[in-house]
């Protein structure tokens, strides 16, 4: 068996790549004094959610979305339904008025999204995710920005999930495909030993090769334990490698199980999927 994490068998509980706590994190926690939350929660979940942008209308409507450890669950839905909207909201990227954020046990729905990234999220927005004008190498170092500890190691585990990224490393980063600048973020937001790894549309723009790439070493990761929470324009191939799927619908839950179930709904297939 390999010594990278990422390519054992689904559900390993092998974590290097994951956060393991530190003084770091129990700093912020004496600081905010963050209150624990019910049991039996999900590891990650944007509880019944009510918010939007600043002072305007709210765009969520209690909306939950939730992901366990080595869970990929994805939100689906057409424009406008929110999709992106709901995966800020559990970043802290906009205002939640009504319900909570608890990550690992914890209600995190007052941090900033600098504060839950020392938490132990990491996130990949759409658009604007890479520095263009640094190498590859650097641009994963700058994932490394929180860490205090030696993190060649974790370098080593990202260049062979992404080898491509080896072989470009000292390459600017502006300079590469879409799929591959894709791969830098992704890698990027794993250098900071993320609890949870959130994507916001990973596959936009990029040709279906590519997409079939990169959802594989999405399935890499989530073998090892990190739940990863991915909104995701493709959803077909999406719900494929969902364990847990979320249709939204302005901003509420219209339709929520797994992907296969979702898959093979007749009223999602026909509204959603094209029939």
């Amino acid at each position: 068996m390999s010594d990278n994490p990422y390519q054992n068998d689904r559900g390993n509980k092998d974590r290097s790549i994951t956060n393991k706590g530190g003084s770091t994190i129990q700093e912020v926690d004496r600081r905010f004094g963050n209150s624990k939350a019910k049991q039996g929660d999900p590891f990650l979940i944007g509880d019944a959610m009510t918010g939007g942008y600043g002072k305007g209308p709210d765009i969520l409507h209690s909306c939950t979305i939730a992901a366990e450890k080595g869970e990929i669950a994805v939100i689906v839905g057409p424009n406008g339904a929110g999709k992106s909207t709901a995966m800020k909201a559990v970043f802290g990227m906009l205002n939640v008025n009504e319900g909570a954020v608890r990550l690992d046990g914890e209600d995190i729905t007052h941090l900033t999204p600098q504060q839950r990234v020392v938490k132990g999220m990491g996130f990949v927005p759409q658009t604007s995710n890479i520095f263009t004008s640094m190498t590859v190498e650097e641009n994963l170092e700058m994932g490394a920005f929180i860490r205090r500890d030696d993190f060649r190691d974790t370098m080593t585990q990202i260049y062979d999930l992404f080898p491509i990224l080896k072989d470009k490393r000292n390459q600017a980063a502006g300079e590469l495909s879409g799929g591959q600048r894709q791969q830098v973020a992704v890698g990027r937001a794993l250098m900071t030993q993320p609890k949870v790894l959130m994507l916001d549309e990973p596959t936009a723009g990029v040709s279906p090769i590519v997409m079939d790439e990169l959802f594989d070493r999405i399935i890499e990761v989530a073998r090892t334990g990190i739940p990863i929470l991915m909104v995701e324009q493709n959803a077909r191939q999406a719900l494929e490698i969902a364990d847990k799927a979320y249709v939204l619908v302005q901003g509420r839950n219209a339709h929520t199980g797994t992907g296969k179930e979702l898959l093979a709904d007749p009223e999602v297939r026909r509204s959603f999927l094209g029939g």
